[in-house]
């Protein structure tokens, strides 16, 4: 259906409800007769879930930030390559819970990092990427920080880390609003599912051009 496949990621923090987003989008593609690839970051492919395994473990609580990002950057790099750019070029729409704003947000907002430098080593990473939709599925970091796991090195971070990750993203959704979507994760999944289906549809059938990074 499509000449050229889109990558629509969806970001926010732990606990809002992504990945159930990603499902719901793609099981409503797929009955409307979409080629799709779901995926993850850090994840994804093989390499890339290795490097996901270091960064999520508790074990390695003093990861420098700086280690962090390249380590993200890295995983990043190798989901390009290997999955996302034949995906787009075989048609699909891919939809990856989460992608590189959650560098800007995690590692710049939240660790201190120059944004700057975040920006220039993920310019290599995405390889001339071109346009992609994002939705920002928000909540308050209290309520956010309630529905997560709490199991994962990251998770695992405190209030004020995950308020400084939220600034980050409402940031990065000013910077860009046609490509950044903000939307609401309170509701019902049902309910957010279908705010976030009327951007989907208007960027896959044109209406919404989205954006660069």
């Amino acid at each position: 259906m499509l000449e050229r496949g889109k990558l629509i990621s969806f970001e926010g923090l732990d606990g809002v409800g992504k990945t159930t987003q990603v499902r719901l989008t793609a099981e409503k593609l797929q009955k409307r007769g979409y080629p799709v690839l779901v995926t993850r970051e850090p994840g994804g492919t093989p390499l890339s879930e290795a490097v996901r395994q270091l960064l999520l473990d508790p074990a390695f609580e003093g990861m420098s930030p700086v280690a962090e990002a390249f380590l993200y950057a890295g995983a990043r790099a190798q989901l390009v390559r290997e999955a996302i750019l034949p995906a787009l070029a075989a048609g699909k729409v891919v939809l990856c819970d989460r992608f590189v704003d959650s560098s800007i947000a995690y590692q710049g907002y939240g660790r201190g990092l120059d944004l700057q430098f975040l920006r220039f080593i993920n310019s290599f990473v995405l390889q001339g990427l071109g346009r992609f939709l994002t939705i920002l599925l928000d909540l308050e970091p209290g309520l956010a920080l309630q529905r997560g796991s709490g199991k994962d090195r990251l998770e695992q971070e405190g209030l004020s880390f995950r308020q400084r990750v939220r600034e980050g993203y409402l940031s990065l959704a000013r910077e860009a609003p046609e490509r950044v979507k903000l939307i609401a994760a309170t509701g019902s999944p049902e309910e957010v599912q279908e705010k976030v289906w009327k951007h989907v549809l208007a960027f896959l059938e044109g209406n919404q051009p989205g954006g660069c990074f």
